[in-house]
């Protein structure tokens, strides 16, 4: 199994604790999605973010094809970092580390994807092909949308 990694680093002209408010907030989650992916939350407790909590959703990433995923935060530190891994969904592995940590003037806020996908040389080729470019289009729009509500700054990329 091939293992992937990506990485960013976003500067948001906002606290840590601004941030934090915003992203433990799994209803936000459909606010920084692209509108293509049809992103719909079918379940959660309606809490903030804590270690446990699912959220199950569904979306069409490619070719308007409805898939269904299932995520588990796995750890939650209040203002500093959580963790997202997929239970049930089209990855083989996927584990999202989120860190926010205080800046000069807002916040840094860092993420980790460790992802895999099915079916060998296929999941690879889909890769190369696919899948990575589309990860870095939602990445992409996501800046957007943060540096919208936050008047964030990207400094890095995928």
């Amino acid at each position: 199994m091939k293992v992937y990694k990506i990485e960013s680093v976003q500067h948001i002209n906002a606290s840590v604790e601004d941030c934090w408010d915003f992203f433990s907030s799994p209803k936000n989650l459909q606010t920084i999605t692209p509108q293509d992916m049809s992103f719909v939350i079918e379940d959660f407790d309606g809490k903030r973010m804590y270690p446990g909590q699912i959220i199950t959703y569904t979306l069409k990433p490619l070719l308007g094809i409805k898939i269904n995923w299932v995520t588990i935060i796995t750890v939650s530190k209040e203002n500093d970092y959580f963790i997202d891994e997929q239970r049930f969904g089209p990855y083989t592995l996927w584990h999202h580390k989120h860190f926010f940590e205080a800046s000069g003037n807002g916040t840094k806020m860092t993420d980790v994807v460790h992802y895999a996908l099915p079916f060998g040389y296929l999941g690879r080729l889909m890769n190369t092909l696919v899948v990575k470019n589309k990860l870095k289009t939602i990445f992409d729009h996501r800046y957007q949308i943060i540096d919208g509500i936050f008047g964030a700054k990207k400094t890095a990329s995928l």
